[in-house]
């Protein structure tokens, strides 16, 4: 991954545009918030999908 952003590294992943949450460090990350958010190695990136069924 290169990506610098939380953003960069959805859109690399192609999540860009999925309904998604995020956190950085086990710390909440905002929709609007993920742009600003600079990742560096050794951070922890969760990215949590919704899934429906049962």
């Amino acid at each position: 991954m290169r990506a610098e952003t939380l953003a960069a590294l959805l859109a690399e992943l192609e999540y860009e545009d999925a309904v998604v949450a995020t956190a950085r460090n086990r710390d909440f990350v905002r929709r609007k918030d993920r742009a600003q958010t600079q990742i560096v190695e050794g951070d922890e990136i969760e990215i949590l999908v919704p899934k429906q069924g049962g």
